[in-house]
């Protein structure tokens, strides 16, 4: 077992990138060997493994995708056999344990995110070490038994910039870069007015974005805005959507006031808002004055 990454959320590119993270870096725990950039990543046809994220992170690290027959699940049989074996050896000892099925399921747990995290981390190093029954050898010592050195990126914030970050291509303007709706500053872009570049952010941090050059890095851009505060994209989605909600709200009420107004002016009614002064009713018009025209053209005059 390489690495794992716990979430309580829908799947994700970035989920899966964290997981790849602790697959890829040397562990914390020194009994857990199993470290660096795998040749080839055999995967299923979900979203997070197709998305263009996880491509680019494939591209950059050399790494060779494949992706298993849709409809084909007995092709995935190796990582359906260790989910089962965690559902089965680790999940049950642990406290409030609730399989499906169980009653108010919700409400039984007990343990947080990171202990859940702590427990399965404890569960894989012991997984690692002890002997496999189909293979007859633990998976770490049969992992060692290559004799290879693993292939490890530069630094852990190198890892991180490819992982955790996204690439975009943007424009660098007289007032900085602009990426979604906000504007990113640096004394260094005051020299690569006009120029390409491209950017790369953390998904769960838009307060900083790192700029790149010709594959150069520039700078590291700060949004006046967010300084000092931790704003990931989907909050400013939500801030916009919430704003839209509240942009046409308005805009339905002012059209109903509208409609209303207009209403008064044609029938010759009470206002219905209760403001506005009752109008005359029109008089019919004569044959004379239905025979001119509603315009008036001053060059007739």
């Amino acid at each position: 077992m390489a690495g794992y990454a716990v979430n309580p959320g829908a799947p994700s590119a970035l989920n899966t990138a964290l997981a790849l993270r602790q697959a890829i870096w040397r562990k914390p725990d020194p009994g857990w060997h199993v470290c660096g950039i795998p040749g080839v990543l055999y995967t299923d046809h979900g979203s997070d493994f197709t998305s263009r994220h996880l491509e680019q992170v494939c591209a950059d690290l050399k790494i060779r995708a494949v992706f298993s027959l849709p409809g084909q699940p007995r092709g995935r049989g190796k990582i359906e056999r260790f989910v089962l074996t965690v559902n089965q050896m680790c999940l049950p000892a642990l406290p409030g344990y609730a399989p499906r099925g169980t009653k108010d399921r919700a409400e039984q747990a007990t343990l947080t995110l990171g202990e859940l995290d702590a427990a399965i981390g404890e569960f894989v190093t012991v997984y690692n070490v002890r002997l496999h029954t189909e293979t007859g050898h633990a998976p770490q010592a049969r992992w060692e038994a290559g004799g290879f050195l693993p292939h490890l990126p530069d630094s852990l914030e190198r890892l991180d910039l490819l992982l955790l970050t996204v690439a975009k291509p943007r424009k660098v303007h007289p007032d900085g870069v602009h990426f979604e709706s906000l504007r990113y500053l640096d004394t260094v872009l005051a020299d690569y007015v006009g120029e390409p570049v491209v950017i790369r952010y953390d998904p769960c941090d838009l307060a900083e974005i790192r700029i790149f050059h010709r594959d150069r890095f520039l700078c590291r851009a700060i949004c006046p805005e967010l300084a000092g505060r931790t704003i990931g994209i989907k909050d400013i989605v939500a801030a916009r959507n919430a704003r839209r909600r509240e942009l046409n709200t308005q805009l339905k009420k002012r059209t109903s006031v509208v409609d209303r107004l207009l209403a008064v002016h044609r029938t010759g009614t009470d206002d219905p808002l209760g403001g506005l002064p009752t109008t005359e009713p029109a008089t019919e018009p004569t044959d004379a004055a239905a025979a001119k025209p509603t315009l008036k053209r001053y060059r007739e005059d």
